[in-house]
C-alpha cells in the first residue's frame, strides 16, 4: 500500500524528532561530561594554587621567624656588650680610685718609707744578684737610700752574701706615678719593677675573679675561676 504525502510527512516528523531527542541527549551528555571535567580541572587547579599559596606563606613565616631570632640574637648581644662594658668600665674606675689612694701613701713619710723598705728587699730577693741598681722617682731619693741601707745588712746576714747596690742619679721614675722602685741586674737585662701601679695591676690580675664575684655576683657559667 502505498504512503501518502501526510504518512511520509509524519514519519518524517517523527524521525526528526528522534533525532533531535537523540542529537539533546548527546549535548546534555557532552555538556554533563564537560562540566565534570571542568570541575575536576577546576579543583587540581585550585588544590595547586592552594599549595603553593601556603608553601608561599609557610615560606615567609619561616623567614620572618629566622629574622626575628637574628634580631633577637643582635639585640642580646647588644645587651651583653652594654652590661660587659659597664662592667669594664665600673671595673676601671675602682683601679683608678685605687691609684689615687695609692698616691696618697707617698704623702705620708712614714708609712711611704716602710713600704719602700719592703719593696727594696723584696726586690734583692727576687733578683740575687751581687750589684743591683734602683730606679725611683728623684723626690724619693733620700728615703730608697736609707731603705738600702737598712736592707743590705738584712739581706748579707740572711743570705750570707754580700751586694752592691747603688741609686740610679742620672734616670729618675717619672715624679707622676705614685711611687715605688724598679730593681735591676748590673747588665740592666733583668728588672723586677716594683712600682705601686705595677704592684696594684699584678694583685688586680690575682683578684679579679674575686672582684668580680664580689661586684657582679658569681657567673653561673663559669667553669673555672683561675
Amino acid at each position: 500500500m502505498a504512503l501518502t504525502d501526510a504518512d511520509v510527512k509524519k514519519q518524517i516528523k517523527h524521525m526528526m524528532g528522534f533525532i533531535e531527542q537523540e542529537a539533546g541527549e548527546k549535548v546534555e551528555e557532552i555538556d554533563a561530561k564537560a562540566e565534570e571535567e571542568f570541575n575536576i580541572e577546576k579543583g587540581r587547579l585550585v588544590q595547586t594554587q592552594r599549595v603553593k599559596i601556603m608553601q608561599y606563606y609557610e615560606k615567609k613565616e619561616k623567614q620572618i621567624e629566622q629574622h626575628k631570632k637574628i634580631k633577637m640574637s643582635n639585640l642580646t648581644n647588644q645587651a651583653r656588650l652594654k652590661v660587659l662594658t659597664a662592667r669594664d668600665n665600673m671595673i676601671t674606675d675602682l683601679l683608678n680610685e685605687a691609684r689615687q689612694r695609692l698616691a696618697e701613701i707617698a704623702k705620708d713619710p712614714a708609712s711611704y718609707a716602710s713600704l719602700l723598705e719592703g719593696l727594696v728587699l723584696q726586690g734583692f730577693y727576687q733578683l740575687l744578684e751581687p750589684k743591683v741598681t734602683i730606679r725611683c722617682r728623684q723626690q724619693d731619693v733620700e728615703t730608697v737610700q736609707a731603705a738600702v741601707n737598712k736592707n743590705i745588712h738584712i739581706y748579707k746576714e740572711t743570705l750570707k752574701s754580700n751586694i752592691v747596690v747603688q741609686i740610679d742619679q742620672e734616670r729618675f721614675l717619672p715624679s707622676e706615678i705614685c711611687g715605688g722602685i724598679e730593681v735591676y741586674n748590673d747588665n740592666r737585662k733583668i728588672k723586677v719593677s716594683n712600682t705601686l701601679e705595677n704592684r696594684l695591676e699584678l694583685m688586680a690580675q690575682q683578684m679579679m675573679p674575686e672582684i668580680r664575684v664580689d661586684l657582679f655576683g658569681a657567673n653561673p657559667n663559669r667553669r673555672f675561676t683561675d
